[in-house]
């Protein structure tokens, strides 16, 4: 089916509350009286201000998301919903007019999910669009267009998109509209999807709360992001697959251990950890397999896209240890090297390297969150590295970096640094002429660090230590890929301003990966 269909911002946005109450009826789905024990006791109001989203998407099913909130910034983080079951009807159709529903059944929104609906329609037929919507108590939520996966040996073309970094005080969403607007089949956010400190009088927005620590802190923060017309937009026009960072728990957060441990030492940060990762899971269009238990949750997992793309979607956060030197910026030192060092967890990094060789793939697509290729931070003689990516952590760096080899093409995608860079990933990094054995894609933020710059001194200084780096922009943005069996081309997408709303968005520069040529071309 092609990615460019009819819906518009429109149809996206708006719900049509007849239409729906006239496919409902004929599909006879239960009213919600009938259903014991469940429904509130008085209508609900406005109960879809956090809209709809999807996610996750296998040949035969996808991922359909919404979360009830008739008062999202409800001081206790529970929307201003009622202490019950409350039961949501939910379709499935081939048409945004819902005149060819597929699909369709009820899901029971609970207290102790933030009512939230995690629905997983089965069945359905591989590289398709279909379109989805909820019913509450008479109410229809916005429509959202979702699409499941290619059969594996198809080689379908795909644009992709990809985000990271949303500070909701430093700036308005526009960019999450510009990707909208580029009709992508698949978006890809790498984390950092909210961030946990409290309101500056500064910010450009206000930011609602102090910083989350609790649960309540969780859900409430969560839905004020969620209010968001440009997000909401983003996620009603195609699935995404998320992947947290640090911000979603606390800044720079390492296994168990914060950044912060005067703040919340041992014991506290795992408590703290294990509201953020319950709020995560709950606004999040994820599967059931990522629920939650306590502290833990298994985020990573692998997403095919027919035979063009093995999206691995990484989590470098939970199972990672504790940044060296007191993180930060450090000169090189013998320890970064230590072969028991892990960013993935061992666990991790077998199904990683497992999934590398295995794949006959054309493409293999990395989805992570920290730089990977070795990033001199020094202009000068000295090598300064980020204690917070790869290069702190560098026998398992090596040992992916040599899996890169076994796989037709591997691409890098990165979030965290608020910029943009495109960069080709050497054989051996401290030897510049080496071949290149993948290239790294990291975007920008969409808002973290205000309207930004095209050029700083840092990045021109990063130019000149790091000779595989082919572009950098400070600016504000994402990337928009257009994947198909020949070549990857990685539009870098900028915005002038994020601190006012509705800016334009402009390509600042493009490349071209050519199957089985690791290597960037200017497009």
């Amino acid at each position: 089916m092609p990615e460019n269909s009819g819906l518009n911002r429109r149809n996206v946005l708006l719900g049509g509350a007849g239409a729906f109450a006239l496919a409902a009826g004929t599909a006879g789905i239960a009213r919600a009286t009938e259903t014991r024990g469940a429904g509130p006791g008085r209508p609900l109001g406005g109960v879809f201000t956090l809209g709809v989203a999807s996610g996750d998407p296998y040949p035969d099913s996808v991922v359909l998301w919404t979360r009830l909130a008739p008062n999202p910034l409800a001081d206790d983080g529970k929307g201003g919903m009622p202490d019950r079951r409350v039961p949501v009807r939910w379709q499935l159709a081939t048409d945004e007019r819902f005149t060819r529903i597929v699909r369709g059944g009820e899901a029971l929104a609970i207290p102790e999910t933030a009512h939230s609906v995690h629905v997983e329609p089965w069945g359905l037929r591989p590289d398709t669009e279909y379109f989805y919507r909820f019913r509450v108590d008479g109410q229809v939520s916005p429509t959202g267009r979702t699409r499941t996966a290619p059969l594996p040996g198809s080689l379908s073309p795909l644009t992709m998109c990809f985000a990271s970094c949303a500070h909701y005080g430093e700036g308005y969403f526009t960019a999450y509209r510009r990707m909208a607007e580029d009709h992508p089949g698949l978006i890809l956010h790498l984390g950092d999807y909210f961030y946990e400190p409290g309101g500056r009088d500064d910010n450009v927005r206000r930011v609602i709360g102090p910083e989350t620590v609790t649960l309540g802190d969780y859900r409430r923060r969560y839905a004020q992001y969620k209010t968001d017309p440009d997000l909401q937009l983003a996620h009603a026009v195609a699935p995404w697959l998320v992947v947290f960072d640090d911000h979603e728990v606390e800044n720079n957060w390492a296994g168990d251990i914060p950044q912060e441990r005067s703040k919340t030492p041992g014991a506290a940060f795992l408590t703290r950890r294990e509201a953020a990762f319950r709020a995560y899971y709950e606004n999040m269009p994820l599967r059931r397999s990522a629920k939650p238990r306590g502290a833990e949750m298994h985020l990573y997992r692998r997403i095919g896209w027919g035979g063009l793309a093995n999206f691995h979607m990484l989590d470098t956060r939970q199972y990672r240890d504790d940044q060296l030197f007191g993180d930060g910026n450090k000169p090189d030192a013998p320890e970064l090297a230590d072969p028991l060092r892990t960013i993935t967890g061992r666990r991790q990094e077998a199904w990683l390297l497992d999934g590398l060789r295995r794949s006959r793939a054309r493409w293999d697509v990395l989805g992570q969150q920290v730089w990977f290729a070795r990033m001199d931070q020094d202009p000068g003689p000295r090598v300064l590295l980020n204690m917070d990516g790869w290069d702190a952590y560098q026998a398992e760096q090596a040992r992916v970096r040599d899996a890169f080899r076994t796989t037709r093409n591997t691409v890098v995608l990165t979030g965290d640094v608020h910029s943009h860079w495109a960069t080709e990933i050497k054989a051996d990094f401290h030897d510049p002429s080496s071949r290149s054995v993948a290239t790294e894609l990291v975007t920008t933020s969409v808002t973290s660090g205000r309207d930004g710059a095209e050029t700083t001194e840092f990045g021109d200084g990063m130019l000149t230590a790091n000779p595989h780096v082919k572009f950098y922009s400070f600016r504000r943005g994402y990337v928009r890929t257009k994947i198909d069996a020949r070549q990857v081309r990685a539009d870098f997408r900028t915005l002038p301003y994020v601190s006012k709303p509705d800016a334009p968005a402009t390509t600042a520069a493009s490349f071209v990966i050519e199957d089985r040529n690791p290597t960037l071309h200017r497009a």
